[in-house]
């Protein structure tokens, strides 16, 4: 039999790391379902130093009934600073002599504690969800959670139709648990910080390779691009494994805008063969920047940009290259808008070719970057903080993919999109375009093309030879899908625990409220399994391999500045055969504006010391046994994944590594 007044040893853990600890006295109760005890100061005479453990006894003044939660408090101690303390866990047993030694429980903490946050309250370290549990108290506390979590974490609004994101104006608002330190290598800038104040034209190709020869001849990437970007298949094999592959998509039919014909193109398709018949075997592709179409160009130094918005249809060749067969730089055909072809000049073809590449640009920074990967992920993670609570095993599995997006965004909103941020003074996409841009490009999104199966199938691309960006990344995807149902089949027995689920079905009511258009095919509510792990996946992906593909290959494709120009200083050419080769200098990007680019994406490309390779994770709670299963499991096969991308990049003249598991973070963490 327990006594009336039942004793506990209760042990309270400091996380490793050495801003772990505090001077700041820590107040500890216990509470149950009958009754809670008095609070105790935990560190009377010890210490919460750094990776420590101190153990206290606690009496109950009467029965607690069963133990349901671990309530702690800091109090600033008189002349000590106030310092946060990071908790690990706090591990509770009752004596009972009765019964003999009795197990522990365990109240996982994982987070950093301030003053100012008043009590907080712990819950046992087991996941589980609201419909299993009977405890009024943990339903109240989890509740409570939510309530506090929502009247924080609010929406911003910002473009209707748009992702939104959190509304706080700092990183400083985000507390200690959503803040980190990022620690990068020093990125070498020597060589480009000479020519901030150089608002000229470059002098001629030898300069510009002068420059590339200090700041890009080490990039394998960057040296071949150099070598290759003039000729027709490199310029293909960019819309596959470029830095933005999310566009190039296979057509059956022409768009009405491309003023194109079959005897035009005729020269550049197999002998005997027509363009109708080339469009039925699927050997024609499209490039289609319609959504620049009108936008407002920026001015860059004080001269006015130009943003293009081309067609450029592209043919599979015989070699079984892709390759381009005409671009129309406008949207609208008109005798002012030739048609450029493969047997035009090599100089009027090489500038229409970079036109469609600073398009590229555009797109792929706001769109394919910034959209589909950042702003992807600063939506789920403010669903997530308001919707589901730290027990909820969809939270957990979630948050270690969502959680850094907020202070990168916060960031990148204060510096790279702000006034004389980078956007403002060097891409030819400023800040008056970015919100109309983001509109129209939200307006376009399908929830299949944020899935990697559907959108490479919807695109036509997966049988296309030297797709590698698309062959790695349905096997991540499929990797991290196995994953995800895994650990729902932990949680869910069936489709009905799925719709019974009020935490998650508000969940992604949450997201597509606040997200794109109705018309994008975003789930209203999960009715099945299966649909809830296709939408859970869509967000790690995006968050992970996506970002992984997008942002750690803008360097590597913008080192040779003429290959991926962020503006164009000169309108698009009406007529042709009135331009030199020297003459496509006089379009491309100033000194400063070169240099202010690779200065920022440089930055950007640098690989995190700290770096979190994918599906592996420091909280804690994945150390449980279920969920460490699950974990050697998918790490296994994300290794054979990368083993194999390895193997065969060595048989590439140019390697294909974005998407190789071992170079992919767990989440947007820059």
């Amino acid at each position: 039999m327990t006594t009336s007044c039942p004793e506990f040893d209760v042990t309270v853990y400091t996380s490793p790391g050495a801003t772990s600890g505090t001077f700041n006295h820590l107040w500890l109760s216990l509470i149950g379902s009958q009754g809670e005890t008095p609070p105790i100061i935990v560190n009377t005479h010890q210490h919460l130093l750094p990776g420590s453990n101190i153990h206290v006894s606690v009496l109950s003044n009467g029965q607690l009934g069963r133990l349901v939660l671990v309530r702690l408090r800091l109090e600033t101690r008189p002349g000590f600073p106030d310092v946060n303390w990071r908790c690990s866990k706090v591990e509770v047993r009752q004596r009972a002599e009765a019964l003999g030694a009795s197990g522990a429980q365990m109240f996982l903490g994982d987070r950093w504690l301030q003053t100012a946050d008043g009590d907080v309250e712990l819950s046992s370290a087991k996941l589980w969800l609201t419909a299993d549990e009977r405890e009024e108290k943990l339903k109240q506390h989890r509740l409570k959670q939510l309530q506090q979590q929502q009247q924080f974490f609010r929406w911003r609004h910002t473009v209707d139709g748009v992702p939104q994101g959190v509304d706080l104006k700092s990183v400083a608002e985000l507390g200690p648990n959503l803040r980190f330190t990022t620690k990068n290598p020093p990125p070498n800038l020597y060589y480009l910080k000479g020519f901030t104040d150089k608002l000229r034209s470059w002098s001629g190709f030898s300069e510009v390779e002068t420059l590339f020869a200090f700041t890009g001849a080490q990039n394998n990437v960057g040296r071949f691009i150099k070598t290759h970007w003039k000729e027709d298949w490199y310029f293909g094999y960019q819309c596959l494994n470029g830095s933005n592959p999310l566009l190039i998509r296979q057509i059956q039919q022409l768009p009405p805008n491309l003023a194109v014909n079959s005897d035009m193109l005729r020269p550049f398709l197999p002998k005997g063969s027509s363009l109708k018949d080339e469009l039925k075997k699927g050997s024609i592709y499209l490039l289609d920047y319609e959504l620049l179409d009108g936008l407002p160009a920026n001015l860059i130094n004080g001269k006015q940009t130009y943003l293009p918005a081309p067609l450029c249809l592209l043919h599979l060749n015989q070699e079984k290259q892709l390759v381009p067969i005409a671009i129309q730089l406008l949207q609208t055909p008109g005798p002012q808008n030739p048609v450029f072809l493969p047997s035009d000049s090599g100089t009027d073809w090489l500038l229409a070719k970079i036109w469609v590449r600073c398009a590229d640009f555009q797109h792929h920074q706001l769109v394919s970057h910034f959209l589909r990967a950042h702003m992807m992920a600063e939506l789920g993670c403010v669903a997530t903080l308001r919707q589901l609570p730290d027990r909820h095993p969809m939270h957990e599995l979630l948050m270690p993919h969502l959680r850094t997006a907020l202070q990168v965004n916060l960031e990148a909103r204060a510096s790279l999109l702000a006034p004389t941020g980078t956007f403002d003074e060097a891409v030819a996409s400023g800040l008056k375009t970015i919100p109309i841009l983001l509109f129209r490009a939200s307006a376009k999104v399908q929830y299949r093309s944020l899935c990697v199966p559907d959108d490479l199938m919807d695109r036509g691309v997966m049988k296309l030879p030297n797709s590698y960006y698309a062959h790695d990344a349905l096997r991540v995807w499929d990797a991290l899908h196995r994953f995800v149902t895994s650990w729902v089949d932990l949680y869910y027995e069936g489709d009905e625990n799925i719709q019974n689920d009020s935490e998650l079905q508000n969940w992604v009511n949450d997201i597509t409220t606040h997200s794109f258009p109705k018309s994008s095919g975003f789930p209203q509510s999960f009715s099945t399994k299966a649909e809830a792990c296709k939408f859970v996946t869509m967000f790690i992906s995006s968050c992970s391999a996506l970002h992984a593909a997008v942002n750690f290959s803008q360097l590597d494709f913008s080192l040779w500045m003429p290959n991926y120009p962020s503006a164009m200083m000169k309108p698009p050419p009406q007529v042709k055969g009135q331009l030199k080769e020297e003459d496509i200098l006089s379009f491309l990007p100033d000194v400063k504006t070169t240099c202010r680019i690779l200065t920022t994406l440089t930055t950007l490309t640098q690989i995190n010391i700290d770096f979190v390779h994918l599906c592996h994770y420091r909280e804690a709670i994945f150390t449980v046994e279920a969920h460490r299963r699950l974990l050697d499991e998918v790490q296994a096969e994300l290794k054979a994944i990368s083993d194999d991308i390895i193997e065969r990049n060595k048989h590439l003249k140019l390697p294909y590594t974005y998407q190789c598991p071992s170079g992919i973070e767990n989440s947007v963490a820059i």
